[in-house]
């Protein structure tokens, strides 16, 4: 039997294309992947269930640090550039949560809506 190193995981990840959630996401949280490319989410709107909490990852792909920033949603996160963060929401009341890139708020822009 052969043992997969942990520093392998990521990498066999990427080439099977799979989402790993953060190693703190809990069994009970639904996890939803926004990417950040060329100061855009995509996607640009994320539906999730109202009354649940849910991890949002955030995959920065720019070179350049961003900031995940929404009043509505009370989060704030800095993700360098190559890297990714997560944070966890709600759970939200049904309804249209906006988000921007704080350092790209032009382009830079979303929304979850809770249903």
């Amino acid at each position: 039997m052969r043992v997969v190193p942990d520093s392998a995981i990521p990498v066999i990840a990427l080439v099977f294309g799979l989402t790993l959630a953060s190693p703190a996401a809990r069994a009970d949280e639904d996890v939803y992947t926004l990417v950040l490319k060329d100061h855009r989410f995509e996607p640009s709107q994320v539906e999730v269930p109202a009354g649940r909490k849910v991890r949002l990852v955030i995959r920065n792909l720019d070179t350049t640090t961003e900031e995940f920033d929404s009043h509505d949603l009370h989060v704030e996160k800095l993700i360098p550039g190559g890297k990714e963060g997560s944070t966890s929401i709600g759970p939200l009341d049904a309804g249209g949560y906006d988000f921007i890139g704080e350092f790209h708020s032009e382009t830079a822009r979303g929304r979850i809506v809770a249903k």
